[in-house]
Order: structure tokens, then C-alpha cells, then sequence
């Protein structure tokens, strides 16, 4: 009599677990060892399978397969995954890889591990799927106990990822949304200004980025920022600094900026970006946005 694996017998529920997770172990380090794809499609079809809570066993969805290669930088795999199986690989996974099932994880894999390349593919392939919300799948908070309630938006910005956080907002995501505390990504971004550790150039990239896709500059530090005028003017240059406290309306060229790429087709990014008559101009932008003045900057 063939096992029943909802309720496996006294006595053979460890072996199972046993195999599994001897099975589960190998198909980790078959990715991890970057394998060739035929080889690990095989795997994850046929051979590998992991233990659920439920008591079941059963092999790796298309959507966990590609966590493993978000995490590996197996880019050939992810690819594969994300063309074969465009639908499955951006479902969320079972309750043993993500316990909120209201998260997008692979983005949010993507930008922490800072897999520019896969996270450009993943993005592409989600305009490719009509039946997913692309608005709601960009902007989903994320796991509470992974990414305490943040989007993929707000962890590029935690993390300073210039590229992911470029790539997320051209696709569509929203630089207004909020995290469970109520902190848009500009927030979270500012929150990183005083951290010596991080790169200032990258620190600086990511708030040029961010600032060209908000029109409408609403977060929730601007009342700290003119609370405490000396510390922001000592983080921020001063232009800078008088635009995001209010004190100054944005500089007419940004302005102009925003109106193109706003007019730039989201399937173009990141490329249309060099086709812009200005493309040239936008190195001297971010140099506006982080050289110091020897005036002191004043609220009137």
C-alpha cells in the first residue's frame, strides 16, 4: 500500500524528512555551484523535494527555484525561469520560504543581494504577465521579520542600491508609498545620510534618482528638516538641503527632467535615458545635487 504523505506512518514520517532534506540540500548546492540549467530543471522536477509543514513532501516551484538563484547570482537559471515560466516564477512561494504571503520577495531578494541584472528581468517579465498587478506587486510591503514591513523601494534605499532603486522606479514603483512606520523611501533614505560607513556617492545617486521621480516632494521628515536647520545643512548640499525643507521651489532644470522621463516609455528604462537630448546634462545634475556652497543656506 502506497504511503499516504498528508499523514505519513508511525515510524517513516523521519525517513521521509531525512530524504528530503537530504534531496533539498543537494539541489541548493547543485544552484549554488551554478550547474547548468538543463541539469538543475531536471532536479527540481524530478528528483529534489522538500519537507512542508502540512506533512507533505513536494518539489521546488518555479518561484522558490528562483530565490535560490536570486541568491547564488545564478543569472542563467533565473533567466530561464523567468522566460519558461513567467507566472509561476513571480508567484509567492510556500509558507516554508515566505511567511507573508502578501510579499513580493524576489524583488525584494533581488535588491538585497543587489542582483542589478536579474532584478532588470524580473521587472520586464512582470509587464509581460497581465493577469499579476503590476502596481500592487511593485509596491507590496515586505515581510515583516525579513524586511520589517518595507517595500522593495524603501530597501534599496536602506541599502543604498543606486541601480536597483533606479530600475524599481522606472518600472512603476511609487516613491510616495510608506513602510508600517509611515516613512516613504525619501525617508529612508535620509535616515542613512549621517552613516559614515556608506558610500557618499552612492548615498548621493540614490537621492538623485529618487528626486527626479517625485514632482510632489511629500515625506514625513521635511518638519525635521527644518527643525534641525545646522545638522541637515551639514548632510545635505545647500541647494539641496532648501528644496527638500521647503524653502525654495525645485531648480527649473529638474523640473524639466522630470517632465522627460516622465514621458519616457516604462519599458525603455534604464536606456532611454541615453536617447534624451540632455543625456549629457544629467552628469552635471547630480553634481548640483552633492557639491558643497560656501554660502550658508537660510529658510526666509
Amino acid at each position: 500500500m502506497p504511503w499516504n504523505l498528508d499523514s505519513p506512518p508511525h515510524g517513516h514520517e523521519s525517513r521521509c524528512q531525512k530524504r528530503c532534506k537530504k534531496s533539498s540540500f543537494a539541489f541548493y548546492q547543485a544552484v549554488r555551484d551554478l550547474l547548468p540549467v538543463w541539469i538543475l530543471e531536471e532536479m527540481r522536477t524530478m528528483e529534489v523535494f522538500h519537507w512542508e509543514e502540512s506533512g507533505r513532501m513536494s518539489t521546488y516551484s518555479p518561484s522558490e527555484a528562483l530565490l535560490y538563484a536570486l541568491v547564488h547570482d545564478h543569472q542563467r537559471y533565473g533567466h530561464y525561469l523567468l522566460r519558461q515560466h513567467p507566472q509561476a516564477a513571480l508567484a509567492v512561494p510556500s509558507d516554508n520560504f515566505c511567511c507573508c504571503r502578501s510579499s513580493a520577495p524576489h524583488l525584494a531578494m533581488a535588491v538585497r543581494y543587489n542582483r542589478v541584472a536579474t532584478l532588470g528581468h524580473l521587472l520586464k517579465c512582470l509587464r509581460r504577465c497581465p493577469d499579476i498587478d503590476r502596481s500592487d506587486y511593485l509596491n507590496r510591503r515586505g515581510c515583516v521579520h525579513v524586511e520589517r514591513g518595507k517595500t522593495p523601494l524603501h530597501v534599496a534605499c536602506e541599502l543604498v542600491r543606486p541601480e536597483c532603486l533606479t530600475l524599481l522606479l522606472s518600472h512603476g514603483s511609487s516613491p510616495y508609498i510608506t513602510d508600517c512606520e509611515g516613512n516613504t523611501p525619501l525617508d529612508a533614505l535620509l535616515l542613512q545620510l549621517g552613516d559614515r560607513r556608506l558610500d557618499p556617492h552612492r548615498v548621493n545617486a540614490c537621492l538623485h534618482s529618487l528626486l527626479l521621480f517625485m514632482p510632489q516632494l511629500t515625506f514625513k521628515m521635511k518638519a525635521a528638516l527644518r527643525s534641525d536647520v545646522s545638522l541637515w545643512q551639514s548632510l545635505l548640499a545647500p541647494d539641496t538641503f532648501q528644496w527638500l525643507s521647503g524653502c525654495s521651489p525645485p531648480p527649473l532644470f529638474i523640473k524639466a527632467v522630470q517632465s522627460l522621463i516622465a514621458a519616457i516609455a516604462p519599458e525603455k528604462f534604464p536606456e532611454g535615458l541615453d536617447e534624451l537630448p540632455i543625456a549629457h546634462l544629467l552628469q552635471l545634475l547630480d553634481l548640483k545635487l552633492t557639491v558643497e556652497d560656501t554660502g550658508p543656506p537660510g529658510c526666509q
